[in-house]
């Protein structure tokens, strides 16, 4: 179970939605039910569009999910993962900084959500 909090310059408010615990959804399917306008055009880690920053909120460190290939693959062509945090994602469980959207599938943890609006774009 958690909540998490959506934040963009393109919404009027921060929007918090709570996530059922043992639900396997991603975050893009989230912010599709809740219409909240993270941008995508594959919705399924090919293009990269949907990148987003999240953030823990509250004293839990971020709980690590294993990266998708494709997600591992847009990060490094985005520049947005540097080979010490994907060394630290893959070896100690500790999850990036930025992910996409189309592939994150939120644990029980808080967390904020930030991505600017614009395909690739990140807050």
């Amino acid at each position: 179970m958690s909540n998490i909090t959506f934040s963009s310059p393109i919404m009027k408010k921060d929007k918090t939605i709570y996530a059922v615990a043992g639900n396997t959804a991603t975050i893009l399917s989230l912010a599709k039910e809740h219409q909240i306008p993270i941008p995508f055009e594959c919705g399924d880690g090919d293009c990269g569009s949907c990148l987003i920053e999240v953030t823990a909120l509250g004293d839990k460190p971020l709980m690590g999910m294993a990266l998708t290939e494709k997600e591992k693959a847009r990060l490094k062509e985005l520049q947005m993962i540097s080979p010490e945090e994907l060394e630290q994602a893959e070896v100690n469980d500790i999850p990036p900084r930025f992910r996409l959207a189309c592939q994150f599938i939120p644990r029980d943890e808080d967390v904020l959500v930030s991505f600017t609006g614009t395909p690739g774009g990140s807050a």
